[in-house]
């Protein structure tokens, strides 16, 4: 087994690089908006965020708090969770200059990538808030000295901050590329779960052949996934690294001492195709794994007809099964640590806290009274009570403090407060928009019940299920760090187009392999997908990486 080298964060996975570009384009009409701070301010404090379905963050029981507290008098411009929706109301929010003060985003659903924050920073329109951070704000600044990596990640190229990015201790989104079985399947079957690849086939035949749902009918399905949750990176790890795409990843890049590196044209990654495809070749991978959508996946999880899904891939079962339904079906599955090749690899894809993505920007509309404030409401995001108030809310209706018998979700932490259930439309807090600090001494405090399978102890289950691949984690010198390297902008809207088009193309191309629409056993075929990438700039890709990684 490897060293248990943890890379947490919160993954979410979305790559953002299209957004970016579309954004470049755009920016050049924002560069003549910079006006003067607050000149046409309306008295009022105007924020741009996502909203929830179901709430209204203009009454909001924590927005009234922070409002009362802080003498902040909020205008909200919201939009959806929806990425694609959402990113496209930030672009026209900035287009023309009618820009808000203030930007309170999510970073899973769209934030500012840094060649935006670089650019609306180099143009005036995103405020730096170095000062104000350093005059107004002792518990970000506390929070930067204790995780120094992410500190240093919030810094542009020229010594500022543009905006505020999330650290995230969370140590189930730490291995993102997990694999969730069925184990009454299993146990139906009188199997153990598979340690190896031959060993996963072995299974996936069974549950192909041997009726497990004991219904008399053909109609298992031993594994699928989606376009949102692939099964490469899971079963890839078992010949070679496998990076999996975060918010704004290049891709599987990786490292190989001190040189940057693709994964994706190696011969181990073209062995772990092979085996895939041989997967499909047999009919035990669904069809429609590589071209259903999230909700395409979790309805075959939840067929109407019983239990269907042998196995899926997910940062968690509820990506393949609902939580908590009504027949037990949701309980019975369970992570399945990684496999061990052929070549006797095993590794899992790791992830670190930082994400590269700023979730708070300030413009150049907030008044000099305003930005005070607006760092103010951000400090308090950085306490113990801020943290509750904010993304739990209010002190006996959305959490209570822990009791002696009380277990914490790290047993080897005292546990601090346990969460109390509610509906989000009761709108007490901001939830996701204030999840900016959560270290694992904070996250892993909370009291989580003690039956990991029901749902009051949902996270205990994720947080067992992973201590199965933390023993599995890449080596620090092979992950590529690029949550840390900022583009100038010279080379950013370069690197933001190519790294669209060798990402999709690889992610294609993959699928095809994966499926049999391309033969990876063919030499020709594998030298003709190598070239694509070549033409599409593969070794400029590289390099510029490399000279980000150099220079940091």
């Amino acid at each position: 087994m490897r060293k248990n080298v943890i890379h947490n964060r919160s993954v979410r996975t979305r790559t953002r690089a299209a957004a970016a570009t579309a954004v470049v384009a755009l920016a050049a009409l924002v560069a003549g908006c910079s006006g003067s701070s607050g000149e046409e301010d309306n008295g009022r404090f105007v924020v741009f965020s996502p909203q929830q379905t179901g709430s209204d963050l203009a009454t909001n029981a924590y927005t009234e708090q922070v409002a009362e507290e802080l003498d902040l008098d909020f205008e909200w411009q919201t939009t959806t969770y929806d990425s694609a929706a959402a990113a496209e109301n930030r672009q026209v929010s900035l287009v023309g200059g009618d820009y808000p003060d203030a930007y309170l985003l999510i970073d899973w659903v769209d934030a500012f990538t840094r060649a935006e924050l670089l650019r609306y920073g180099q143009q005036g329109v995103a405020l730096p808030l170095n000062d104000l951070i350093a005059e107004h704000a002792p518990n970000i600044t506390a929070a930067m000295e204790a995780e120094p990596e992410w500190a240093e990640a919030l810094y542009a190229p020229d010594g500022n901050i543009y905006g505020i990015s999330r650290w995230d201790e969370c140590y189930h989104c730490s291995y993102p590329a997990k694999l969730w079985m069925n184990s009454t399947w299993l146990d139906e079957l009188g199997l153990e779960q598979p340690t190896t690849t031959d060993e996963f086939r072995d299974v996936l035949r069974a549950f192909k052949n041997d009726d497990p749902n004991g219904n008399g009918e053909a109609d298992e399905v031993p594994l699928s996934g989606s376009v949102d949750t692939s099964i490469i990176p899971y079963i890839m790890n078992a010949f070679t690294y496998a990076p999996i795409g975060g918010d704004g990843s290049p891709g599987p890049l990786a490292l190989n001492g001190d040189q940057v590196v693709m994964q994706a044209v190696t011969d181990e990654w073209r062995e772990g195709l092979e085996f895939i495809n041989s997967l499909f070749d047999e009919d035990l991978v669904d069809a429609a794994a590589f071209s259903q959508n999230a909700e395409a996946l979790l309805s075959l999880g939840n067929s109407s007809n019983g239990v269907v899904l042998g196995a899926g891939p997910g940062l968690h079962p509820g990506v393949i099964v609902t939580i908590d339904q009504e027949d037990g079906r949701d309980r019975q599955y369970d992570a399945v640590p990684p496999l061990t090749g052929p070549e006797g690899w095993s590794t899992t894809s790791g992830n670190s806290s930082v994400n590269p993505l700023s979730m708070f920007v300030l413009t150049n509309r907030a008044t000099e009274e305003e930005q005070v404030k607006a760092i103010q409401m951000m400090d308090a995001l950085y306490t113990d009570e801020g943290r509750l108030a904010a993304q739990w809310g209010p002190e006996g209706v959305a959490w209570e403090p822990a009791s002696g018998d009380d277990e914490a979700l790290d047993p080897e932490l005292e546990p601090s407060f346990e969460a109390l259930p509610y509906e989000d439309t009761q709108n007490l807090a901001w939830r996701s928009l204030a999840q900016y600090y959560n270290p694992a001494e904070f996250r892993n405090a909370q009291v989580v019940a003690t039956d990991s399978y029901t749902l009051a102890g949902y996270e205990r289950r994720l947080f067992d299920a992973t201590e199965q691949y933390a023993p599995f984690a890449p080596e620090e010198d092979t992950v590529f760090p690029y949550y840390s390297l900022w583009p100038d902008l010279e080379t950013s809207a370069e690197l933001a187009e190519v790294q669209t088009n060798i990402t999709s193309y690889i992610t294609q191309a993959n699928a095809e392999f994966a499926t049999g629409q391309r033969d990876v056993t063919d030499d020709a075929e594998w030298d003709a997908y190598l070239s694509d990438l070549d033409g599409l700039g593969l070794a400029r890709y590289l390099e510029l990486w490399q000279e980000l990684y150099d220079a940091a």
